[in-house]
């Protein structure tokens, strides 16, 4: 399982909500929406994020076994 909550951490760091990413970075609300249950999503989606963030893979994601 993928955990996401270092992502969860930065948006409350910066005052964002999961809407933001939505609204502000294009995402599609079924991406947060997989994101929300630990599934994958694609690089492309992380290496976006980690742009408009300015942070690292390491930052976002973590893998749990």
């Amino acid at each position: 399982m993928i955990s996401y909550n270092g992502l969860w951490k930065i948006l409350i760091d910066k005052n964002m909500k999961k809407v933001d990413l939505v609204n502000n970075f294009g995402m599609s609300s079924s991406t947060v929406a997989k994101m929300s249950k630990g599934e994958s999503v694609s690089m492309s989606i992380l290496i976006k994020l980690c742009d408009e963030l300015e942070c690292d893979f390491g930052d976002l994601i973590h893998y749990e076994r």
